[in-house]
Parts: C-alpha cells; sequence; structure tokens
C-alpha cells in the first residue's frame, strides 16, 4: 500500500506531519506493510492535508485529513474520499505546464522527474548555440513572471551580448507578496525544475554560476533547494561537465533576512553580495552590470521553471496559450476571504470574475465580494464591475492594476477600505530601504494623512492624491513607485469611506 503525503509547508501548517504520524501507527496496528511517499502539494489548500492512496486506477484523494481521519484509510467508504486525484474539477479544469509535476513527483527523486519529461529540455539546449536558446526563449513570448513582465528572452540576449569574464544567473525567489505561494510551491514541490531552467539560462547566457536568492521564512524550501541541488550535481546535471556536455555551470542557495525590498531585482543583488539590501540607481542595467559587477539575468522562479516545458515541447507549443502578448500560462494564487484558496495554472486570458466566483467559489464568509487585490500589497483593488477583465498584462494595466505575480487576495463588504490604504502606507513605510525621498519620507506621511481623514479631515483627500502622484513619479523602486496603486484604487472605489465625494475622487 503506497500512501502520498505532500511534505509541502502549507501541508505541514495544516498537520501533515501528524497525518504521517497517525498512519505509520495505524499500519503497524493493523500489521499492514505500507509505503510513505512524500510530494509536493497538488495546491489545493483547502483540501490540506491532502493524502493520495495508489490504486491500479490511480491515486485516490482523501481530504483534508486529520490523525483522527487515518483508521478508515485502511477500509471502504471513507467519508472524506474525494476520488481519483487528476479526476478532481480543480484539477481537470488547469492547463498545467509550469506545475506538471508538482504534486506529483517526489521531490528528491531525479528518477522520477526524467520519467515525466525532465531534463529533455536541457539535453536540447546543449545541443544549440546561446543565440538559439535565446531566440526559442523570445519566441516562446515568455515574460517576467515576478510582475514586471518583462520579455525573459530579451534579457538573456542582453547578457548574452555583454562582453565580460564572468555572468550570472540569479533566481529571484524572494516571494514576498501577500497571497503569493507558487514559488514555494515549485521549490519545495518540483526542485529539478527551477534547477533545469536555471541551467539552461546559464548554458545559453554564457553563465557559470547561478544563485537562488530565498528569505529566511521559507527553511522547508531552502532545505529542498540545497539537497535537491546536491542530488543534481552528484547525478552530473550541475558542475564542470553538465550531462557530459563539457558546459559547465554551478548553483547556490543564498538565504536574506525577510526584507520586502529585497524583491526588488538591485536590493536582492546587494543583499547577495553581502551589502545592505538597498536599491541601485540605473542605469546600469544588472544585465550588463549585476551580481558583483558582472552581467547577471535576474528572473522570478516561475520564469525560470517554465523554462524546461519551452524546450522540452518547443517555443511555438508554448506560445499558442495565451492572450495576446499575454503568452503562455499563469499559476493564479487564490486567497484571503475565499472557499477555495489554492494554486490554479491556466492560459492567460480568463476573466477575473470566473477566477473568484467559479475557481475561488466566492467568499468563504458567505458575504459579497466587495473587492480583489491582485499583485501583493502594492497591487490596485478591483470590484465587481470589473469581473469582465481578462487575466493579461495589457488588459489589467487599461484597468489601472498590475498582475504582478499573479496573487489574488478577496475581501467581502466588511473589509474597511480606508484601513486597507492605511495597510498599503504604512507597509511601504516598514519595508522602505530608505535610499530615496518619495518613498521613506511619502509612506510616513502618506500614514499621517490618511489617519487625518479617518479623523474626519475630508480636506486631506487632495493631498493624499497629490503625495501618491509624487511617489509613483518620484521613487526609484517599485516599493514607492506602486504603494499609490492600492491607495489610489481604494479611494476611487470606495470615495464615500473616505469622507470624499467620487468627483473628487476620480
Amino acid at each position: 500500500m503506497k500512501i502520498w503525503v505532500p511534505m509541502d509547508s502549507a501541508a505541514k501548517a495544516l498537520g501533515a506531519e501528524e497525518v504521517v504520524a497517525a498512519i505509520r501507527a495505524e499500519a503497524l496496528r493493523r500489521g499492514v506493510e505500507i509505503e510513505i511517499a512524500r510530494n509536493g502539494s497538488r495546491g489545493m489548500i483547502w483540501l490540506e492535508p491532502l493524502v493520495e492512496v495508489e490504486t491500479p486506477a490511480g491515486r485516490m484523494a482523501f481530504g483534508p485529513m486529520t490523525p483522527e481521519d487515518v483508521s478508515a484509510l485502511f477500509e471502504d467508504g471513507h467519508e472524506k474520499a474525494l476520488g481519483l486525484t487528476d479526476e478532481l474539477d480543480w484539477m481537470k479544469r488547469q492547463t498545467r505546464l509550469t506545475f506538471a509535476r508538482c504534486g506529483i513527483t517526489d521531490p528528491f527523486s531525479l528518477e522520477q522527474y526524467e520519467a515525466l519529461g525532465g531534463l529533455v529540455g536541457l539535453r536540447r539546449a546543449l545541443g544549440m548555440t546561446g543565440e538559439q536558446i535565446t531566440d526559442e526563449v523570445k519566441l516562446s513570448g515568455l515574460r517576467g513572471r515576478g510582475g514586471a513582465g518583462f520579455p525573459t528572452g530579451i534579457k538573456w540576449d542582453t547578457v548574452r551580448m555583454a562582453h565580460a569574464d564572468r555572468k550570472y544567473i540569479v533566481c529571484n525567489a524572494d516571494e514576498g507578496d501577500s497571497g503569493t505561494f507558487a514559488d514555494r510551491m515549485i521549490m519545495e514541490g518540483d526542485p529539478f525544475c527551477l534547477i533545469e531552467g536555471m541551467t539552461i539560462a546559464g548554458i545559453g547566457c554564457g553563465a557559470t554560476k547561478g544563485f537562488v536568492y530565498t528569505r529566511s521564512e521559507y527553511p522547508d524550501a531552502v532545505a529542498v533547494m540545497r539537497r535537491a541541488i546536491e542530488i543534481a550535481r552528484a547525478a552530473g546535471v550541475l558542475g564542470p561537465d553538465v550531462l557530459g556536455s563539457g558546459k559547465a555551470f554551478e548553483l547556490e542557495v543564498r538565504v536574506g533576512a525577510g526584507a520586502y525590498v529585497c524583491g526588488e531585482e538591485t536590493s536582492l543583488l546587494n543583499s547577495l553580495e553581502g551589502k545592505r539590501g538597498v536599491v541601485r540607481a540605473k542605469p546600469p542595467l544588472p544585465a550588463l552590470e549585476g551580481a558583483f559587477g558582472k552581467p547577471t539575468v535576474v528572473n522570478n522562479v516561475i520564469s525560470l521553471a517554465t523554462v524546461p516545458v519551452i524546450f522540452e515541447k518547443g517555443a511555438e507549443f508554448y506560445a499558442n496559450f495565451g492572450l495576446g502578448r499575454s503568452k503562455g500560462t499563469i499559476p493564479l494564487q487564490i486567497a484571503g476571504n475565499v472557499r477555495h484558496g489554492g494554486l490554479f495554472e491556466t492560459a492567460f486570458g480568463m476573466k477575473l470574475g470566473q477566477i473568484v466566483e467559479d475557481l475561488g467559489g466566492g467568499t468563504a464568509s458567505g458575504r459579497a465580494v466587495k473587492a480583489v487585490q491582485v499583485g501583493g500589497p502594492l497591487g490596485a483593488y478591483l470590484v465587481t464591475d470589473q469581473f469582465d477583465t481578462p487575466f493579461g498584462y495589457e488588459e489589467f494595466d487599461g484597468e489601472g492594476a498590475l498582475i504582478g505575480h499573479a496573487g489574488l487576495v478577496v475581501f467581502d463588504d466588511t473589509a474597511d477600505m480606508l484601513g486597507m490604504a492605511r495597510f498599503a502606507m504604512e507597509f511601504c513605510a516598514v519595508e522602505s530601504c530608505g535610499k530615496c525621498t518619495p518613498c521613506r519620507i511619502g509612506a510616513v506621511r502618506g500614514v499621517e494623512t490618511l489617519d487625518r481623514i479617518a479623523a474626519g479631515d475630508a480636506e486631506a483627500v487632495p493631498l493624499l492624491t497629490d503625495l501618491c502622484e509624487t511617489m509613483k513619479d518620484g521613487s526609484l523602486c517599485a516599493l514607492g513607485g506602486f504603494t499609490p496603486y492600492p491607495v489610489m484604487s481604494a479611494l476611487r472605489l470606495f470615495p464615500e469611506e473616505f469622507g470624499a465625494v467620487r468627483e473628487a475622487a476620480e
């Protein structure tokens, strides 16, 4: 009897280790021989811990499991039996490319990884020139999944053509946005995918060293990545002779202290070098002078983890998914006050309302949806009138919003939008690196101004608007520059909560 139990952080937080202990104890009591395999999460967080039992028909899902539910697992008719995992509606409706193996394989089994298409892309890339590799990424239409949406192939090509004695690939795994967990799920559930993507990037750009920069709040992801790198190195996937090609690429995990601003690429590079995590002025761009002053690709986890499937199945295959200039798939991370929170990978283009009401099942409280914040704590709020907006970079930009890292946080009609606007300003004040005045001082003044408005001083609303314009136009990086998005969208959509008339807010 083979039983799969996730070792994903979300599953652990919901009791997965206690369930494993109960399964072992129950099997011992019954004298049943079992094999417990550990996997990543399938992404249905509301069903975690999701236990799967292998059967001739496929893996049967049971969840959410508790230690008290375990004894019935060895009998027929379990009340928490959900059916075949792959046949569950949530799974059947997805287009899983980046997350194709997540939740299916043992994160430490290179053999299982290869059995499901792993390393096919790397082997293909090793037979290509650097220019052919970067052209393939350009043709795929892949854009940065960390938030900026910059074409990945153009960034790679800039580094490839730069002249230097050393180049670097840096994975931005500093996942600090509220409601986001896709990076963590990949690192904990399918680490070889990220390793393969970074190695292809290194071969294509002429880089021989890569860094995975993540945060101290992700201890499980750090441990999994480090062990997976050791396994890959021992198998010849990493090292001085990648898969016998004569080409070298090495990887290292570096851990930051959890500063939100270190998700910005230049602050990340400073922290990576052991310096204080503050924003660098641009130019020069990191692609020309990045880590240790050398040309550097800085890409998000999901961007790099998507590269293997592009090289396995071809750029045109990947580019056939999506909407307009938003090519491929996007891992939606649905969170907040929602019934079905989790990760759902689909092609760009799904309407926001379908994501919230259909996939997410509406609010967990059963009350009406008031607003959805997309793109983390710096993302704008959208309301039900905007639910027909397709999920795409340009489409969201047309609504004055950002896709960001594709995290969606749902709020019901009890949410205090003035309080949420204040939270955005306070968050910026706390997390600011302090380098530029609009962010460092503006966020503090923003909190003070919102407190004035909360106290009944509606005349401070124009001041808030002016302050947000200054922060948006004058800040060195997106922390100060994007903080106005949640503030101004809350003011524009809910002016009555700020004591303002709608015309003034607009």
